[in-house]
């Protein structure tokens, strides 16, 4: 199986394959674990209008996507382009989590429930600015 990706990924057009299928998967099991730990669902608030919690989840999406793109313009092999963006999709979950704790005032997660879009903007422009930091580690 390793040969057959490897010859793929010899063709450009395979190349592009193999890294949008990662970063297709990345973006679908980290914005799962991200759905998982919010006191709200993402989704959900979405779709009646939560612009808080939009600003948050775009700003996810965006810190995944731009975690991978320094995954992939360090110009590895795929296997360690997906290694280095797990490793980088870890360290924006831990700062997930100590954005929530290191705000003891108030919850992150209820005052996005609660469409405070100053803290929605503030949650995004974490996600986005670490993944800046954890892009430039990377490459």
């Amino acid at each position: 199986m390793k040969n057959w990706v490897d010859q793929m990924l010899s063709h450009p057009l395979g190349i592009l394959i193999g890294y949008f299928s990662v970063a297709i998967l990345g973006l679908i099991v980290f914005l799962y674990l991200f759905e998982l730990v919010a006191r709200y669902n993402c989704w959900n608030e979405i779709s009646r209008g939560n612009v808080a919690a939009s600003l948050a989840t775009g700003g996810k999406i965006f810190a995944i996507g731009n975690v991978l793109r320094y995954s992939i313009e360090a110009k590895t092999s795929i296997y360690d382009t997906m290694k280095w963006a797990f490793f980088g999709f870890v360290l924006l979950f831990a700062a997930y989590l100590l954005f929530e704790f290191l705000t003891p005032v108030f919850s992150v997660d209820e005052e996005i429930r609660k469409d405070n879009r100053a803290v929605g903007i503030i949650s995004l422009l974490i996600s986005v600015s670490l993944s800046y930091v954890i892009g430039a580690c990377i490459y």
